[in-house]
């Protein structure tokens, strides 16, 4: 009689993590897919009024602050927190840097350090009550809100206070035309054409990397169908913004958050870190890692970029006013879960809440566009978010594939009617599935825990 065949703990957990990986990425996908049918409507409804390039570059112009927190937001959501203080923050920083340049006679760039340091000052502040202390994030960051809302308004007084022209740049600007008349702005086509090559050199660069460690490769058609849909939207959305007056300056600013904070998050220690303690906290602290720091430099990095966020939206409006920032940390939670994220942690994208945040975007841009009340629209946008979530809540209940949960699912080992493996592994290879696979490896941490039952740490 042939003896069954065993797979060994190790082989088993990579197969788990490559059906995660690429659950993922159908996911993400999924998101873009859901985004482009959203816009493709719109443009019906409105007789092809939603696709006009001057559209387009409002519908970046208008919520560059709210995809710009959404990125603070994300991290900060992986790691198991929330934030309700970043609205707050937005309108204190826009205040005192409006306040700096017409009363202190700082200039604009002066101005702008000033707002990123007080920004950081400000995670400090609420980073150490939550990482040092103990108090839970919700808390903290409540306190946060009703603070600096109040240092605002103090700031301003009731009163707007105007930014100077150069300062307006940073949300009204946009790149220099430059080169021969060819009915396109010029600069923006560079960008295209580089971020068309950009986008095949890292399929490449991702194929070779899977072939190295002998991991599973995708077909290759499967790849030229990647690269051919996310060439065809890059090079359609930049011709709308290059018929128009191509990038933003906020697009600009944008695009170099995504890129660095998808590096960060994907392939530094740090990202790894913050997935794993937001995955399972426990296992995480026995791998080596240092979960109080994690939770420290994810609400530091948060608040600085609402001091972004903030100059950004100040810029945009031209003044500072005393109902700036209200409702922002709604708009940028609800884009980071729309985009994937877990109400429970350990799980979310950089791109991903961007597309969560553009998707919010477009409603607001398209229904503006349709007419429709104001008060209807945050009906519309109010039960947009609800579906979103209820509906990968009832494909986990159901045993369907989850857009949350299919990964969610991974990261558990068994429940109370599942039969679990209580084989013996390490610590390090007992990590929660996140996207972490043997952190203490990662960090050179010189730990050997021995042997532990994976049971015993869930």
């Amino acid at each position: 009689m042939a003896e069954p065949t065993v797979i060994a703990p190790v082989e088993a957990a990579a197969v788990k993590r490559r059906g995660l990986k690429y659950s993922g990425n159908l996911r993400q996908y999924g998101m873009m897919i859901a985004l482009l049918l959203l816009m493709v409507l719109f443009t019906w409804l409105t007789n092809g009024l939603f696709v006009q390039p001057r559209n387009i570059t409002l519908l970046l112009v208008q919520n560059g602050y709210v995809l710009i927190l959404a990125i603070g937001m994300v991290m900060v959501i992986i790691a198991g927190h929330i934030d309700l203080s970043v609205g707050s923050v937005c309108a204190f920083v826009g205040a005192t840097v409006a306040l700096a340049m017409k009363e202190w006679n700082f200039t604009w760039w002066m101005a702008i350090l000033l707002g990123i340091l007080i920004g950081i000052l400000v995670g400090m502040w609420q980073g150490f009550w939550v990482a040092y202390v103990g108090i839970p994030a919700f808390i903290v960051t409540l306190a946060g809100m009703l603070l600096f809302r109040g240092l605002n308004l103090m700031i301003l007084g009731a009163q707007s206070i105007p930014v100077p022209d150069e300062f307006q740049a940073i949300a009204n600007g946009y790149l220099p035309a430059i080169g021969p008349v060819t009915n396109y702005h010029n600069l923006t086509l560079l960008l295209a054409i580089g971020g068309v090559a950009l986008v095949i050199w890292l399929e490449l660069r991702n194929r070779a990397g899977l072939k190295k460690h002998a991991m599973v490769l995708p077909s290759m058609f499967t790849s030229v169908v990647k690269v051919v849909l996310l060439s065809t939207v890059i090079i359609v959305f930049m011709l709308l913004l290059a018929s128009y007056k191509g990038i933003p300056v906020v697009g600009l600013i944008l695009l170099a958050l995504i890129i660095i904070y998808t590096f960060i998050t994907q392939k530094t220690v740090v990202g790894r870190h913050i997935y794993a303690v937001g995955g399972n906290r426990n296992a995480a602290r026995l791998t080596g890692v240092n979960t109080k720091r994690i939770d420290f430099l994810v609400m530091v990095n948060m608040s600085m970029l609402a001091g972004v966020a903030g100059m950004v939206y100040t810029a945009y409006l031209n003044a500072a006013n005393p109902k700036d920032g209200t409702g922002f940390e709604l708009d940028a939670i609800a884009a980071v879960f729309i985009g994937g994220a877990a109400v429970t942690g350990g799980i979310g994208t950089v791109i991903g809440s961007m597309i969560g945040g553009l998707v919010m975007g477009v409603l607001n841009l398209g229904l503006a566009n349709m007419s429709v009340d104001q008060n209807l629209i945050q009906v519309i946008k109010g039960l947009v978010l609800l579906g979103a979530v209820a509906f990968d809540v009832l494909s986990k209940m159901q045993g369907k594939p989850s857009i949350i949960g299919m990964i969610q699912r991974g990261m558990r080992r068994g429940d109370g009617n599942v039969a679990t493996d209580a084989t013996p592994m390490r610590a390090g290879s007992a990590a929660p599935m996140t996207g972490v696979s043997n952190v203490a490896a990662s960090t050179n941490d010189d730990v050997d825990p021995g042997l532990v039952n994976k049971n015993d740490l869930q």
